[in-house]
């Protein structure tokens, strides 16, 4: 959302909340379907992809082709805006119905009852796989460890109200049954979620504290990259709160707060405003980061070779999250400490990169 996203309410693609799915996974006969406001603007393909999230993005784009799907009773392109009260019927074969196989994976688990899981995730993780391919999922490890998880976000979402990107690190909620999942939804989907993280980033901000408030868009080019744009065409508005916490020579520590859920909304914000997340192959163009970038050129004090890989995916960490319990309707803050390589980072600069006041 965004690092993370909701798998009820808004759509968008990796912080912010999913449209409610259909509970019909059988397409073989024809569906009608009304959009609704939230929709409002997104690609055809992208829209049913969230309704009918046990059938992939690849197979509806195809039933689109083979003039299997309709939009006010014409056939039409996957790339079209749907838009508020389009009629939209589909029908196409019904998804196998395999799901997700368990996995024993361990989990760092930050708290648990009847109602909720809060896991700490650790990098190199994916939160749920695509339809039928991928292991090694908190998914799959949820399946594992826990007889009952919400089905709202369908077969191969088990139990997941948010997302985290895979090399992001730190706290994660998950829903154990349907009415939990709907409670903690409404609550992203509200924006009365608070979430802090925690990013090592490149560059030092002018300010200690400001928000960055821009809309967002997929990249035109690079189809994994989201980007700054312009309003209108299916940009979504994006906005975070930052304080820098520490300042280094040439680095800083920043705790980030976003009000928003977008998709990779935290390094997308951060490379706007020139200080992007160390690590960030996707935005920065380099997957790890050396001890001998601190110094550059410095002499290099004696904790260290220069050649030691600090880090070796985005440093940025979900830190906190509060919610309101949704049953006891209790304030809860849950918190992930820091990971062995961030922490690692981040001692290496306060050793090495010198404070800037």
């Amino acid at each position: 959302m965004s690092e993370e996203e909701s798998s009820a309410g808004r759509g968008g693609n990796c912080e912010e909340a999913f449209l409610s799915p259909l509970e019909s996974t059988d397409l073989s006969s024809p569906i009608d379907i009304t959009v609704e406001s939230r929709a409002h603007g997104w690609r055809l393909d992208h829209y049913l992809s969230r309704l009918f999230p046990n059938h992939s993005r690849s197979e509806l784009q195809r039933a689109i082709s083979a003039e299997m799907v309709r939009v006010n009773g014409l056939t039409t392109r996957a790339s079209r805006r749907v838009r508020v009260n389009d009629r939209v019927r589909v029908q196409l074969a019904p998804a196998e119905q395999s799901g997700i196989q368990p996995e024993d994976i361990p989990l760092d688990i930050v708290y648990e009852d009847s109602s909720i899981v809060v896991v700490n995730k650790p990098p190199d993780m994916v939160v749920h796989p695509g339809r039928g391919s991928g292991g090694g999922t908190l998914a799959a490890a949820l399946q594992h460890r826990f007889d009952q998880l919400s089905d709202v976000g369908g077969q191969y979402r088990p139990g997941i109200v948010h997302r985290l990107d895979r090399d992001t690190t730190g706290v994660i909620l998950v829903a154990r049954d349907n009415q939990v999942h709907q409670r903690v939804a409404s609550q992203f989907e509200q924006r009365t979620v608070r979430k802090e993280y925690w990013a090592l980033v490149r560059g030092v901000p002018e300010l200690e504290s400001d928000f960055v408030r821009t809309f967002v868009c997929p990249h035109p080019r690079v189809r994994e990259r989201m980007m700054v744009c312009g309003e209108g065409n299916g940009a979504r508005e994006a906005v975070t709160f930052y304080r820098t916490a520490e300042r280094f020579q040439g680095f800083a520590l920043m705790h980030l707060f976003p009000r928003t859920g977008r998709t990779h909304q935290l390094r997308v914000h951060m490379q706007h405003i020139a200080t992007p997340i160390l690590a960030d192959r996707l935005y920065l163009g380099r997957g790890e980061f050396r001890r001998g970038e601190i110094t550059r050129g410095r002499k290099l004090p004696t904790s260290g070779d220069a050649d030691d890989v600090l880090i070796s995916r985005q440093a940025l960490h979900a830190r906190r999250l509060t919610i309101q319990h949704p049953v006891s309707g209790q304030e809860m803050t849950f918190e992930a400490p820091l990971p062995e390589d961030f922490q690692r980072t981040l001692q290496a600069m306060r050793a090495e990169a010198g404070t800037v006041a």
